[in-house]
């Protein structure tokens, strides 16, 4: 059972960081995006890719793939969602969708489609807690987590650029008003989002087997999550990401390997009927 949390937080951590990054872009720019699990996928690529070819430390590919993948962020903001930006919520589902599916076959083109890992130095290593060993990797994983989500937390808080996305996601006309470039602002959370995802990934990708189909699932767990935490808040996000973690590990422990993703829809479900607006969602007045 010991066992059994602690992988649960270990996921959850990395899922903690896929919804904060797709509630940092909801909270900021109102666009629902169901292909930010391909950024994820992305970000699990860069990462072999430079610790294989380039021989890094794959923990520090991670911050190599939170480099790359923004820049490819960026470009799906300004050239795929900009253009539908502000019409209609169908009109940005419907370019998120074709996404997956363009990015999704541009990397079976690139890269095949073969399960990969990314191997890591400390694999057959273990820390011995009671009656259960913990690999390195689930404790160097948790603590990178933590390092990324306090250096996003000072951000947001404490920098010039943070306080213009709390502005923009609070009013977006009276952050104009304010002197504050909106697409300027939104160039900059997009990329800050998918340098998240791209962590995530990275991450996933040293505990887990990933292929280019990885993607879609994490998308519908992330919305899960952050509706559950509460949309557009980060706390919310760190919340639910680590009781959903938890969640799905004692759901695949208790009932089996197919309710792993099952219960993402049950969660969302029973999220949506006992509290709509989430865990630190604010109650409609």
């Amino acid at each position: 059972m010991i066992d059994v949390l602690i992988w649960g937080v270990t996921i959850g951590c990395i899922y903690v960081l896929l919804a904060a990054g797709l509630n940092l872009i909801f909270g900021v720019m109102k666009l629902v995006n169901f292909a930010h699990g391909e950024l994820l996928m992305i970000g699990a690529y860069i990462c072999y890719w430079a610790s294989n070819l380039l021989h890094l430390n794959p923990y520090i590919a991670v911050f190599a793939s939170m480099a790359v993948v923004p820049l490819v962020g960026i470009a799906v903001e300004r050239f795929c969602f900009r253009p539908v930006l502000g019409t209609t919520k169908l009109n940005e589902i419907f370019v998120s969708l074709g996404l997956i599916y363009i990015i999704e076959h541009a990397t079976i083109l690139l890269w095949k489609d073969d399960p990969r890992r990314t191997k890591s130095p400390f694999e057959k290593m273990t820390v011995p807690l009671g009656n259960v060993s913990i690999r390195y990797d689930l404790i160097i994983a948790m603590m990178v987590v933590i390092g990324i989500l306090v250096a996003f937390f000072v951000l947001l808080k404490k920098t010039k650029v943070g306080r213009a996305m709390r502005a923009t996601s609070q009013s977006r006309e009276a952050a104009m008003l304010m002197g504050i470039d909106i697409n300027r602002i939104y160039t900059v959370s997009f990329g800050l989002g998918a340098a998240l995802a791209a962590a995530a990934g990275a991450l996933y990708g040293i505990l887990y087997f990933f292929d280019p189909y990885m993607g879609a699932m994490p998308s519908i767990k992330a919305f899960a999550i952050i509706i559950l935490g509460g949309l557009g808040s980060i706390p919310g996000a760190v919340v639910g990401g680590l009781l959903y973690g938890v969640a799905e590990n004692f759901a695949v422990f208790f009932l089996g390997a197919p309710w792993r993703d099952a219960i993402a829809f049950a969660v969302l479900i029973t999220a949506l009927v006992l509290r709509p607006t989430g865990i630190f969602g604010e109650r409609p007045g």
